[in-house]
């Protein structure tokens, strides 16, 4: 596995400690990086596999939900599949 760049806000202005590596996720085979359960911190800039709704690095909330239309389509269409068979 490549060695995880450290995150882009490590000037301490906006509180990102610079730990985010260690709790980064990468890229999956599955249909979207929310599906799979990675949330991301806006702060640091990186998708995370952690539990709980804060960043452990910086201690914002973490996006668990697409913000664009097409993609939040993409979520509720999975959801639904599941039930209709």
């Amino acid at each position: 596995m490549p060695k995880a760049p450290a995150c882009k806000r490590t000037d301490g202005v906006m509180g990102c400690r610079g730990i985010c590596p260690s709790y980064r996720a990468y890229r999956s085979e599955g249909p979207s990086r929310y599906a799979c359960g990675q949330k991301r911190c806006q702060i640091c800039d990186l998708f995370l596999k952690c539990d709980g709704n804060l960043c452990p690095c910086c201690g914002y909330r973490l996006r668990t939900k697409p913000r664009g239309t097409k993609y939040k389509e993409k979520m509720r269409a999975m959801k639904v599949a599941p039930s209709v068979r």
